[in-house]
């Protein structure tokens, strides 16, 4: 039986003012309740509380996962470098990773993630079709140099995270292992208590194809979301999709050159030429792998470079510098338009249809060029959905007005295939005695991020404000202050444990009623009872943390009530 927990002799030290550097609830709260400290910049320590709480989470996702048939494993977090360069991720990862090197020089790296080691593992223990499918997890701290660690424990250079992956022989079970932890990460997030969204995703460095985030709505969010209130449509905003619709029929005059001095940029264009930025061609120019590369998108949009270079991942995507114009004549900066390009390939946005006219540089100093027609004037070689998506842009499944939100990433799942087998010869003996290449899946959940996301979600003016499921205790019981009342407090603590009750009590000496009760609203337990004025008549009072209910109940009722 575990023992109760007394704050007399329990290492928490709360705090009454946030701390200074604090811009996000999680930050404020789980180091002024005392269940983390910062101990460098994106690397925390969890205080006991904090620890429980981290450790139900990790729970729930345990028995969600085993319920699934995924078999628990635990893979080192120092790792050797070549399976990462040889699946290329040692490069395509470039400042993110922690590489360092042991006294004779050999070169590691700290895991971001695990798809090369787990690939090997399966390669190593599994030599036929017979001892597949398999599911392997593992609960484990990740490492990433994070340029601007932020946000308390939600994005840190040390995070804990729960990775599976599972191994089939067939694309059939890929999708059925992918929808058992869909499933089970619905489970998992209703458990806990969190409101979230499963939007539609791209791959990116990690590869694949099919692809889903779980995201958790709020205010401190680093992603941004879509949802069509008209539709159950919902994405990151670098999955949206525009479709591509030629205008077909259209007669255009032709292509005519304009004197536009002083106008290199879109506003000064538009302002010249008395007509709205809509009418433009933006042309941005950038670089992918070092090949100088044309983006062309509607003047009144903004190009994406995140959703730029998810597209063209693994490819590395940089903006031009002015020394990449030098020897170029045909670039002419401020005034490029696609007409005329020599050696330069050209992307745009599904908006830039066969068909439609633009207003767009000349590739000339101080001149413009009008009725500049996509498909007779210029070709694209490839399109893409480059631009920042704007509230009110339509829905790629309804055409509804989509609506922009922020949200906190808690999951993500993806249906890798063969890319990681591919690279490490994963095969098993088939069933027709020949070899058959292994297909992958790779599910995530951000562990420490989802304590981080209930905090979000669920603090109050007051402070934390958890779920049974996850809260550091059932029941925090408070002494007022006298001696009857601690020694009420502690008697009904003990008779709460004895019945499987998580208890907290609050015993201290010397410290006053008002700052035991401000405490207890702080730390968030769940249920609050008060051994108060009435403790001599054997009554206490109960609150409800979350709804502020509260009730008066003698000691036989309250230990009933909280048993039940």
């Amino acid at each position: 039986m575990a023992q109760v927990q007394r704050m007399s002799r329990l290492m928490v030290k709360t705090l009454r003012d946030d701390p200074a550097d604090a811009e996000t609830l999680n930050h404020k709260l789980l180091v002024r309740a005392g269940y983390v400290r910062r101990t460098a910049a994106g690397i925390w320590t969890w205080l006991p509380l904090g620890k429980k709480v981290y450790e139900n989470v990790a729970r729930v996702v345990r028995e969600e996962m085993d319920a699934i048939g995924g078999q628990e494993v635990l893979l080192p977090a120092l790792l050797p470098k070549e399976p990462y360069e040889a699946s290329g991720r040692y490069e395509e990862y470039g400042d993110l990773l922690f590489r360092l090197k042991d006294r004779k020089g050999s070169e590691y790296l700290l895991g971001p993630t695990h798809e090369e080691i787990f690939t090997q593992v399966v390669k190593d223990q599994c030599a036929s079709y017979k001892d597949l499918p398999v599911i392997l997890y593992q609960i484990q701290t990740k490492y990433r140099d994070e340029a601007r660690p932020r946000a308390g424990v939600l994005r840190g250079r040390e995070f804990q995270m729960k990775d599976s992956y599972s191994f089939d022989t067939t694309d059939e079970g890929l999708a059925e292992a992918y929808a058992l932890h869909r499933a089970a990460y619905q489970r998992i997030f209703e458990r806990l208590g969190l409101d979230y969204r499963i939007v539609s995703a791209v791959s990116g460095a990690m590869g694949g194809s099919a692809s889903e985030e779980f995201l958790a709505p709020a205010p401190a969010g680093e992603d941004t979301f879509v949802d069509c209130p008209a539709c159950d449509y919902a994405a990151n905003t670098e999955a949206v999709t525009f479709a591509l619709k030629p205008v077909e029929g259209a007669a255009h005059p032709a292509a005519e050159d304009l004197d536009t001095p002083d106008t290199p940029t879109i506003e000064t264009l538009a302002e010249h030429l008395g007509v709205p930025a809509s009418a433009t061609l933006k042309n941005l120019l950038v670089k992918v792998d070092g090949e100088i590369v044309a983006v062309g998108v509607p003047g009144d949009r903004e190009v994406d470079l995140g959703k730029l270079a998810e597209h063209l991942a693994p490819a590395e995507v940089e903006l031009v510098t002015a020394e990449d114009f030098e020897g170029r004549d045909d670039l002419v900066r401020g005034y490029i338009g696609p007409q005329g390009l020599q050696k330069v390939r050209y992307l745009a946005d599904p908006r830039v249809a066969p068909g439609t006219a633009w207003i767009t540089g000349a590739n000339k100093p101080d001149t413009h060029a009008k009725n500049v027609v996509c498909g007779r004037d210029f070709e694209v070689d490839q399109y893409l959905d480059v631009v920042v998506v704007e509230d009110g842009d339509p829905c790629p499944a309804c055409g509804a007005g989509l609506k922009l939100d922020r949200a906190i990433e808690i999951g993500h799942i993806f249906q890798l295939g063969r890319k990681y087998a591919d690279t490490f010869q994963l095969d098993v003996l088939g069933q027709q005695g020949k070899p058959v290449r292994v297909t992958m899946g790779s599910y995530g959940i951000g562990v420490s991020r989802a304590v981080a996301a209930l905090v979000e979600q669920t603090a109050d003016e007051q402070g934390l404000c958890w779920s049974k499921e996850i809260a550091p205790a059932d029941v925090h019981v408070v002494a007022a202050g006298k001696a009857v009342q601690t020694e009420l407090a502690l008697d009904v603590a003990e008779q709460l444990n004895a019945a499987g009750v998580r208890v907290l009590v609050d015993d201290r000496a010397g410290v006053s009623p008002g700052v035991k009760f401000t405490d207890a609203e702080l730390i968030g337990v769940p249920k609050i009872l008060v051994a108060g004025r009435r403790s001599a008549e054997g009554v206490l009072e109960l609150k409800d943390r979350r709804t502020g209910e509260r009730e008066e109940l003698s000691v036989a009722d309250a230990i009933a009530r909280l048993s039940a």
